[in-house]
């Protein structure tokens, strides 16, 4: 189980591994053993989570999310094979947190009537200044 929130979990069911080979460093290691990870999870068809959150996870993925709706995360920066598992569920789980969180709605504010007032006295003012930068007129 993959624990989100105290309300939402994917069971290990739905996550998909597989392992490459990964590029970068290992020497003559990193042509022998697949150590980079791919974390594929199907976002579209995961009865685990709830429609605004598949949304919200869908806009944050970005490029990640295929045209099928399958996220996939590819982890080579380590080394080894269990760190590079750990550091794409780490970040699966981060990006996945991040959609729980519902949005704040937006509270329409009015302007009170103080600061209109303010308002056009400034713009009165500086309208004043810039009639005195004209040419002196004929007095």
């Amino acid at each position: 189980m993959l624990q989100i929130n105290a309300r939402l979990a994917i069971p290990e069911e739905e996550l998909r591994e597989s392992f490459v080979r990964a590029s970068g460093p290992g020497g003559q290691n990193v042509n022998k053993v697949s150590s980079a990870v791919r974390l594929a999870f199907d976002v579209a068809a995961s009865p685990s989570l709830p429609e605004g959150v598949k949304q919200r996870l869908a806009r944050l993925a970005g490029r990640r999310l295929g045209q099928d709706g399958v996220l996939v995360i590819a982890a080579q920066r380590f080394r080894s094979l269990e760190q590079n598992r750990q550091d794409a569920r780490a970040r699966l789980l981060e990006m996945l947190r991040e959609a729980a969180i519902p949005p704040t709605p937006r509270i329409a504010t009015r302007v009170s009537r103080n600061q209109k007032r303010k308002r056009v006295e400034e713009k009165r003012h500086a309208a004043g200044i810039k009639r005195l930068r004209g040419r002196p007129g004929e007095d």
